[in-house]
């Protein structure tokens, strides 16, 4: 099993230094189009992989305990558009170095080890996710060794004990708490004044969904306080992401995507 998690962070965070003081213009939408290829052009020069970037969006494939989660399910929804877009987004409003590409990976994959952060989320759908025992002890070991998991876009009560009735046999002694909206990781880069509800794109109006009245942030902390697991709840991120530039998607809630996924990650990466 590597051991690599907590040095992959050091190195990680030379280039968070460097996006803390680097000035970012809260432009208009805050990430522009990307320029078009010219004809027999393969890929862009901002594509281009860059093979010692520091940070790479690894997506979690989990099984849901009505559904599998080989091919298609809830884990895959938004991909791979929003990931791109967010590795873009990264790059775009800091310093920070990305892979040019997102990654999929098991929790019982020993790979997981090697990235800081995780990006789940549909958590409360078909049951929840479903963790076999290697990856139940792969979870908790890599939070507990400094890893960080986002878990993104669920809504409503039903799908809350969903998710908690999964997420309890990973840390059955640790409560699951809501983050105060003064809460660094909501103002470490970008002040966003706390949760945002962020909508999916068939719902531009931001209508609550379900039985979901506002956007909520809890956490599962270590015992030093420090944030493992994010659960942003009753917001939808990865829509943001993933229709950046779709003309019926409000870049208001595009922009606030791309401000608390850069939090987020700051916060991952020096914490």
């Amino acid at each position: 099993m590597s051991i690599r998690l907590n040095s992959v962070k050091w190195v990680a965070l030379l280039s968070v230094v460097g996006a803390l003081l680097s000035p970012v213009v809260a432009a208009q939408p805050l990430l522009a189009p990307p320029p078009e290829r010219s004809p027999g052009q393969s890929q862009l020069p901002e594509d281009a992989p860059d093979l010692a970037g520091e940070f790479a969006f690894v997506r979690v494939q989990y099984d849901s305990y009505y559904r599998g989660g080989f091919g298609y399910g809830p884990w895959s929804v938004d991909f791979p558009a929003a990931d791109r877009n967010f590795l873009r987004g990264v790059s775009r409003l800091s310093n920070i170095r990305v892979m040019p590409e997102p990654i999929v990976l098991r929790l019982d994959d020993d790979q997981i080890f090697e990235y800081p952060f995780l990006y789940m989320l549909e958590v409360g759908r078909n049951g929840g996710p479903y963790f076999s025992p290697p990856e139940l002890r792969n979870l908790r070991e890599y939070l507990l060794r400094g890893g960080f998991l986002l878990i993104d876009d669920f809504w409503g009560t039903r799908e809350w004990q969903a998710f908690e009735n999964s997420f309890r046999m990973v840390f059955p002694e640790r409560d699951i708490v809501q983050l105060p909206p003064d809460h660094e990781i909501f103002r470490i880069y970008y002040d966003t004044n706390g949760p945002q509800m962020i909508p999916a794109l068939g719902n531009p109006e931001n209508i609550p969904e379900r039985d979901a009245s506002v956007a909520m942030t809890h956490a599962i902390l270590d015992d030093a306080g420090r944030v493992m697991v994010l659960i942003n709840f009753n917001s939808d991120m990865g829509d943001g992401w993933e229709h950046t530039y779709h003309p019926n998607y409000p870049t208001r809630y595009a922009n606030t995507a791309y401000q608390l996924g850069v939090n987020f990650l700051i916060y991952s990466m020096t914490h």
